[in-house]
């Protein structure tokens, strides 16, 4: 598979300098590579490309089928140093959606949606940097997953119906997806740092999935979206009233 590195390193390196591009054959997980390599100090800004992942995460641990050529996965890690880091994958998913198709819709917190079935996710994970750090290197270190189907997947054992983006976009290639993408999230990346999620919300809420749509939230609360708050927070409008949710370990489907 031919993979458009320079042509992404370009979009990229002008605003984040040392930015560069691998794109490796196999590894267990895009983003568990870059929270080792962060660990063990390497903080330099990078968007790492696996063809293919024998142990593909996504949110709550849950496992990320995909096989080659008919999917994109990447991380992109860089040292990020919001005021806040509420709505992160939320900024993400706009910057995604935007990127890909107008079609495209987000469900809280960190999918992309055709319709009722699920495209693509997102994971976001941060290491702190190494003590001591020279003085640019302040924040965390930031690793955002992403894994976009090109393919419809078999439905086997997903929870949710899988789409794919050939069915937008036919004969799309990943080099192709992460040529549209990877400019669009590094200038949202930088965004979200300078003005966390408030400058995203009202594209958020454009796209929100959820709104108006009666919800039941994993920890038995049920009532309708009702959009999303400026720190990226899901608004559920109950019986005694709106509820913030704000925890990752919250699971919310349409009811």
């Amino acid at each position: 598979m031919r993979w458009p590195s320079e042509a992404v390193w370009e979009q990229v390196v002008a605003q984040l300098p040392g930015f560069t591009v691998e794109v490796l054959p196999e590894i267990d997980s895009s983003n568990s590579e870059l929270m080792r390599r962060a660990r063990a100090g390497q903080l330099d800004p990078v968007l790492l490309v696996a063809e293919r992942q024998s142990a593909g995460r996504g949110r709550l641990g849950r496992a990320w089928q995909a096989r080659p050529g008919d999917s994109l996965t990447f991380s992109f890690g860089r040292l990020l140093a919001p005021q806040d880091w509420s709505g992160l994958s939320l900024a993400v998913g706009v910057a995604l959606a935007g990127a890909l198709h107008p079609d495209l819709r987000l469900k809280w917190p960190n999918d992309l949606w055709l319709g009722e079935r699920k495209l693509a996710g997102i994971l976001v994970e941060t290491a702190a940097a190494p003590a001591p750090t020279p003085a640019p290197a302040q924040g965390r270190y930031a690793v955002v997953g992403v894994g976009i189907n090109l393919a419809v997947p078999a439905a086997d054992g997903l929870s949710t119906a899988p789409a794919g983006l050939r069915e937008l976009l036919p004969g799309i290639e990943a080099g192709d997806a992460l040529l549209r993408v990877a400019g669009a999230l590094a200038s949202a990346l930088a965004a979200f740092e300078a003005g966390g999620f408030a400058p995203f919300q009202a594209r958020f809420q454009a796209l929100d999935l959820l709104a108006g749509r009666p919800l039941q939230l994993s920890d038995g609360t049920s009532g309708s979206g009702a959009g999303v708050r400026g720190d990226g927070a899901l608004l559920v409008q109950t019986a005694g009233g709106t509820v913030a949710v704000t925890s990752a370990e919250v699971s919310v489907r349409p009811a």
